[in-house]
């Protein structure tokens, strides 16, 4: 999996939310940014009570739409 970071969020769903998968792994089905924020966390990519960027290409790739398109 080279070339890709390890957060890749994937195209919403037809009934909303977008899978999620850490190092090719599914973390989850996130149905907002918070969730993505918190997948981050539990898997140490990201600092417990700062604000998580979610705009880093280095750590994420949005899939079929960008952080605000979860429809």
């Amino acid at each position: 999996m080279s070339g890709h970071p390890p957060v890749i969020v994937y195209p919403p769903t037809p009934t909303g939310g977008r899978r999620v998968t850490v190092r090719g792994q599914i973390v989850g089905l996130a149905r907002g940014r918070g969730d993505v924020a918190s997948y981050l966390r539990r898997a140490g990519l990201a600092p417990g009570a700062e604000e998580i960027d979610l705009d880093q290409p280095e750590l994420i790739e949005w899939r079929g739409g960008d952080r605000d398109t979860w429809r």
